[in-house]
């Protein structure tokens, strides 16, 4: 493989394993109360104020699990006050509701920082520099697809060969049959935001290893381009999610680097701002995905019923 390219296809698979994270979240939440979880993104974001502040004054041994627990308490929080009460409710209300939690978030997170831009702390190990196939990165770029399906690989095994797992399954199929077959659906619910929280807490610590600036929007547009992922692969779909946020993270890369590769080759003479159009082209690819195949790449068509 091209020397020029290399770099950025590993930084590629870097971003897209932390985009990865985030929208098993989108998708989990979305395959059990049909729901598109508008507030995950901003939960991402507090995850890594929280370790911001909580570094300056713990050691990272207890700061970091405190950081999970916090972020998965947030998730928890957020669906018994914001989503449980409107559980009968017509879906626009959870959905406005969800806007609201995102907001209030992103508020919350102006008032305490005051919009300043906070250093996310050096994490020993995975934020050494380290040479791989003749090139320089980060540990935590070269650690981060691994990761990623490690969790992943986990995960299916738990929704697969688990009581909980299994009711979730049902859970998804049919919500009304769950509840008359004695499921807890509460607590169903309940489990399906702690796992997509303490995915997204990790993905933040892995993202803010790499981008250490964290100012109260940095959640929205990882945590779009995370929803665009799991809309991509087929929404509700958790291989799907994965496999589109890799091919996002690829194709952002790509584009970031594209004029310093189009000088290497001799193609062009000066850079002429492709970079500019990253975050639009996952946008437009979403959009073609979708004219050809509505339901995603690995989405499944549904019938309403009436």
């Amino acid at each position: 493989m091209d020397k020029t390219i290399l770099p950025y296809i590993i930084s590629g698979i870097s971003v897209g394993g932390q985009y990865a994270l985030i929208a098993i979240g989108y998708t989990m939440v979305y395959g059990i109360l049909r729901l598109i979880n508008f507030a995950h993104g901003d939960v991402f974001m507090v995850s890594g104020l929280l370790m911001v502040y909580l570094a300056a004054a713990l050691p990272l041994t207890v700061a970091i699990p405190l950081v999970i627990i916090l972020t998965v308490l947030l998730g928890f929080t957020i669906e018994r006050v914001a989503y449980r009460p409107l559980r009968t409710a017509p879906r626009m209300s959870v959905m406005i509701s969800a806007i609201g939690v995102s907001y209030l978030l992103q508020n919350l997170a102006l008032y305490i920082t005051g919009g300043l831009n906070k250093n996310y702390p050096q994490i020993p190990w995975i934020s050494d520099r380290v040479t791989v196939l003749g090139m320089e990165t980060s540990r935590v770029t070269i650690i981060t697809p691994f990761l990623t399906i490690i969790l992943v690989v986990l995960l299916v095994l738990l929704i697969n060969h688990t009581k909980i797992g299994m009711a979730m399954r049902a859970v998804s199929l049919n919500f009304e049959t769950s509840q008359l077959m004695g499921i807890r659906i509460n607590s169903v619910i309940s489990a399906t935001f702690i796992i997509g929280t303490f995915l997204a807490a990790v993905g933040s610590m892995l993202f803010f290893t790499n981008y250490p600036g964290v100012v109260p929007t940095s959640g929205a547009m990882p945590g779009l381009k995370a929803f665009v992922a799991a809309v991509f692969g087929g929404i509700g779909s958790i291989p799907g999610a994965v496999i589109g946020a890799f091919i996002i993270g690829i194709c952002e890369s790509l584009i970031k680097g594209l004029d310093t590769i189009l000088i290497v080759n001799g193609t062009i003479t000066e850079q002429i701002g492709l970079a500019t159009f990253s975050d639009a082209f996952t946008f437009v690819l979403l959009i073609i995905i979708l004219v050809f195949k509505p339901t995603g790449l690995f989405g499944e068509k549904t019938t309403d019923k009436v």
